[in-house]
């Protein structure tokens, strides 16, 4: 039987991903954090209450050492695995006025911080035991860089860097599932035509930006 370790290192770096997101998205008063549905609640799993500080301080996770930013490289990243360190950098007090833009980039971080708890859940359930039965490509530098773009994205105040790191984000979280629907798209077994449905699901909830 072969050995699912390069998935289970993409849905760690995934995890890492998912917990600064819902962290971000959280401080900024826009989301339920890990409480939300369809959050996986795996053993690593770490409630943003436990992360948080007072005297609106934001944390960040997943940093790990030595992350300079979305381009790290996948050996290094799938070293570290998991591991994350905590920045500490002042939250600002006053967010400004709801505007259509920001609006809009809630909009997309929600649809990010659910596509990514969903594609977790995917993986957990049915991709990992298809992945031991018979082995498919999984793209681990992927998940890599998404970890290290979500990482930068956290760093952000708000402003065009964010918005960027955010697209790219985006859109490197549908370059994983796609990547994933095209790694089972040849496998005959209804499990995998399954999977694949799961997947396309996901895909749907990301719509160009």
């Amino acid at each position: 039987m072969a050995s699912p370790a390069p998935l289970v290192a993409s849905i760690s770096h995934q995890m890492v991903a998912l917990q600064t997101l819902q962290l971000l998205q959280q401080e900024w008063g826009w989301g339920d954090g890990p409480s939300a549905p369809g959050s996986p609640r795996g053993p690593d799993h770490v409630p943003v209450a436990q992360a948080r500080r007072p005297g609106q301080m934001r944390t960040r996770r997943g940093l790990g050492r030595g992350v300079a930013g979305a381009r790290s490289s996948p050996e290094a990243g799938g070293q570290r695995g998991a591991e994350g360190g905590a920045e500490l950098l002042p939250f600002p007090r006053d967010r400004g006025p709801c505007t259509l833009a920001r609006m809009a980039m809630r909009s997309v971080l929600a649809r990010v911080v659910d596509s990514t708890s969903e594609l977790v859940s995917v993986e957990q359930t049915l991709l990992g035991p298809l992945q031991q039965e018979r082995p498919f490509p999984i793209h681990l530098k992927d998940s890599v860089e998404f970890r290290n773009i979500c990482s930068h994205l956290a760093l952000q105040i708000e402003g065009q860097q964010f918005d960027r790191d955010l697209n790219a984000a985006h859109q490197c979280l549908k370059t994983i599932v796609k990547k994933l629907i095209q790694s089972l798209a040849n496998l005959p077994s209804d499990a995998h035509v399954v999977a694949c449905a799961s997947l396309r699901q996901i895909l749907q909830n990301l719509p160009d930006v």
